[in-house]
């Protein structure tokens, strides 16, 4: 097995560099300032020099707001600043050989800031050159806001996504990404895939204290990302870099929860770190009585997470990084005890506790290669352990992946850029109900190898098109029969091929601090195989991988020099083989299994606003509109219940979502006010799923309040109240919501 990881790396770096490009002489440089409206200098923004499509290189500046290249080949170059809470600002420049150019460039207030963007391409670009439906969430925002969680992130400024929490902190926390299914986004923690086996991910743990920004890309990517980015990429990028600085939170807040965190990142010399930790512990909703008198009293939880990064940047274009991560958390689980439709379910389990725990490590390499290549090969790991204790006993699992990633991008001309490579992905997992015969646990494999391409055209600064097309070999490993009568599966080898295409044009001018006005499309397939748990914890080797195709079109203006922008995007997404979970009967939940509706659809329309004022008013509003129908069922279901009907909505996602927000920033005074509310979803009952019935699940309105004050420089008091009004409501059923929750903290920031 290593020596085909090898090979395929090698593989990957010999066939670009056949191409007999030669290295140049680097002898051009760049340097300058970067400076805010009131002429104070900026540290930390981000300087980008590229021709048109293709980042050639980037730099933060340092404390001083001072950047500088010395690397560069001469020719002409698009230099761009971006930097929370400003708009782009962009100049061109010609760069002569033995020469060193200096620039000062003021940033502009701007509606909407300009950030760069990693994910919705091979390649890191600006997020105006981007051609799909893609939302930035940055440090500054979740700062402002004192954003708790990545799933609160999601929740509140990013359209087209449905976020839904089983009950309080740690509870099971699923995202619902266009109408598509919870196990239908890829997360990415710094390009390394963290989903579990099968494409599903709990964002119940996931910690801010070290996010730079959260990139979410919806629409199928399986043309770059293969298996189970079907329905979007939620990509966290982290810290690190830039003018060495700390952070620490302190928190204390309503039912016994304190949250605590530390981080710094910086860069001294060639070398470029992040780190983090964070502490969160609450004692749930602990205290709160049941119609029968019984209090709930195991929804506690606790959750720890570090994360280590590092970078050091050689001579030549040559950068090596490494990544360490781990996260453990406990919680309990008191089971379904909220509003009860099927009638199925009364009191709480004081017993039942769950613990996981997740480990992270990465390293890789990037290479530049002469004036038109670039090359890049990344080696991750990843691995999940997680303990079960209930009334029945102990149960454990565990799942653990290998990925190797190579992937080359060639600039052929200015505006011309092709990406190749490959990747290949080794996963197993385990479980206590999946045995042999004798009952012993046997593991369940799957390896994975994809090969992709992109190229990217942008022959003027007002028009971009890409496109992309992938093949994986998708192969899972035959797993022998139990116990229990479930029958042996045989080796499954699955081909799939993917394509994705992409139009952006400008049809007013495309410098970002100007008016403008957008038209983008874009249209591709996607593919997500079958889980571990959905091939041998049921009785079905013949369940179909779940596929979709989808096409959206976008329409954005910019208006009042960039203060004001409006976007709206419809989309029509076409799934085929939805798998779902089957039993015989209601009364035998038991005798269940998982088979594929055959077609499903969703379409839709996303709208966002958002406006910025000179005196520190900035308004963010959302709203989704979505219609998801069941168009025809399997005919292998037989008489197995599915809970599903012909015309059915897809579960838990509502037709009707939207978000405000209003944040006022003043000298030492930030205030904001937030306000979500959803519409009623179809929703299972939480014992029985969808084989227990069918219920409608109101919809609800909820409204945050909060504010910070700066008393000293690198002092901060911040306080807010979750759930002012106090509205009881379910995201998911038999779960209560938190009602009314009081935080105060402390923020310590040095650089």
């Amino acid at each position: 097995m290593i020596q085909f990881i090898i090979r395929c790396c090698l593989l990957a770096i010999l066939s670009t560099s056949s191409l007999g490009i030669a290295t140049a002489t680097f002898a051009a440089g760049l340097d300058g300032k970067v400076f805010d409206p009131a002429g104070r200098v900026v540290p930390g923004a981000t300087v980008l020099v590229s021709d048109l499509s293709m980042v050639r290189a980037t730099i933060l500046t340092d404390d001083q707001g001072r950047f500088a290249f010395t690397d560069l080949t001469p020719g002409r170059y698009e230099v761009r600043v971006v930097h929370a809470g400003f708009g782009a600002s962009l100049i061109m420049v010609n760069l002569a050989r033995d020469v060193v150019r200096s620039v000062s460039i003021v940033l502009q207030v701007r509606a909407v800031s300009e950030s760069i963007v990693v994910t919705a391409a091979a390649l890191e670009q600006p997020r105006s050159r981007v051609n799909d439906s893609v939302s930035v969430v940055t440090r500054e925002q979740i700062t402002a806001r004192q954003i708790e969680t990545v799933a609160d992130a999601l929740r509140l400024v990013i359209p087209g996504l449905s976020v839904t929490r089983a009950g309080g902190r740690g509870g099971l926390t699923e995202l619902y990404a266009r109408g598509g299914e919870s196990d239908f986004s890829l997360v990415l923690i710094d390009g390394v895939r963290v989903n579990g086996f099968g494409g599903s991910y709990d964002f119940a743990h996931l910690p801010v204290s070290d996010i730079e920004r959260i990139e979410v890309v919806r629409g199928p990517q399986s043309a770059i990302y293969g298996s189970d980015a079907i329905g979007s990429v939620v990509q966290i990028i982290t810290r690190q870099g830039g003018p060495p600085r700390a952070e620490g939170v302190i928190e204390r807040g309503a039912f016994g929860t304190s949250r605590v965190g530390v981080n710094t990142a910086g860069t001294l010399n060639a070398f470029s770190w992040g780190a983090a930790f964070e502490q969160l512990d609450s004692d749930g909703q602990t205290g709160r009585t049941l119609a029968s008198g019984e209090t709930v009293s195991n929804d506690d939880y606790l959750r720890r997470d570090l994360s280590l990064t590092g970078r050091w940047r050689g001579t030549k274009g040559t950068v090596l990084r490494s990544t360490f991560r781990y996260g453990t958390n406990d919680r309990g689980f008191p089971g379904p005890w909220g509003s009860d439709p099927g009638g199925t379910y009364s009191g709480v389990d004081p017993v039942s506790r769950g613990n996981n725990n997740n480990r992270l490590f990465s390293v890789g390499v990037s290479q530049r290669l002469g004036r038109r290549i670039d090359q890049r090969v990344d080696v991750n790991h990843t691995r999940t352990k997680s303990l079960f204790k209930s009334p029945s006993g102990e149960s454990r699992s565990e799942s653990s992946r290998l990925t190797v990633r190579a992937r080359t991008d060639a600039r052929l001309r200015p505006g011309l850029v092709v990406t190749g490579g490959l990747d290949f992905q080794r996963e197993e997992a385990g479980n206590a109900f999946i045995t042999d015969s004798t009952f012993n646990e046997i593991p369940v494999k799957r390896q994975i190898l994809g090969y992709f391409s992109e190229l990217r055209f942008d022959p003027t600064t007002r028009l971009s098109m890409a496109g992309g097309i992938r093949l994986d070999q998708i192969r899972l490993k035959a797993l022998a029969g139990d116990g229990f009568g479930r029958p042996t599966f045989t080796d499954r080898t699955e081909m799939s091929v993917n394509p994705k295409v992409s139009f952006g044009w400008y049809m007013r001018p495309a410098d970002v601090t100007d008016n403008w006005s957008r038209l983008r499309v874009s249209a591709g397939t996607g593919i997500r195989p079958p889980g571990a748990f959905e091939i041998a914890f049921t009785d079905n080797p013949a369940l179909k991988p779940e596929r979709t195709r989808s096409v959206d079109v976008g329409l954005g203006q910019a208006l009042a020099s960039g203060r004001i922008v409006l976007e709206a995007t419809a989309f029509f997404n076409r799934y085929d083989d939805l798998i779902v979970s089957v039993g015989q009967s209601f009364k035998d939940a038991s005798q269940f299994r998982t088979d594929n509706l055959d077609n499903s659809r969703a379409r839709g329309l996303e709208v966002a606003a958002s406006a910025r004022t000179d005196q520190g008013f900035e308004v963010r509003a959302t709203y989704t509109w979505l219609h998801t129908e069941v168009l025809e069922l399997d005919k292998t279901l037989g008489q197995a219940k599915t809970g599903f009907n012909v015309g059915d909505s897809l579960l838990r996602r509502p037709r009707h979502q939207g978000s405000l927000e209003i944040l006022f920033t003043q000298s030492l005074l930030t205030v904001f006010t937030s306000a979500g509310a959803r519409g009623r979803t179809l929703d299972v009952d939480p014992s029985y799923g969808t084989f227990g019935g069918l219920f409608h699940n109101p919809g609800y309105k909820v409204v945050d309040f909060g504010g910070s004050l700066r008393i000293l420089e690198e002092l901060e008091l911040t306080a807010r109240v979750q759930n002012l009004f106090n509205r009881h409501y379910e995201e998911a059923f038999g779960f209560p919501a938190l009602g009314r929750s009081f935080v105060v903290g402390v923020r310590i920031a040095t650089r």
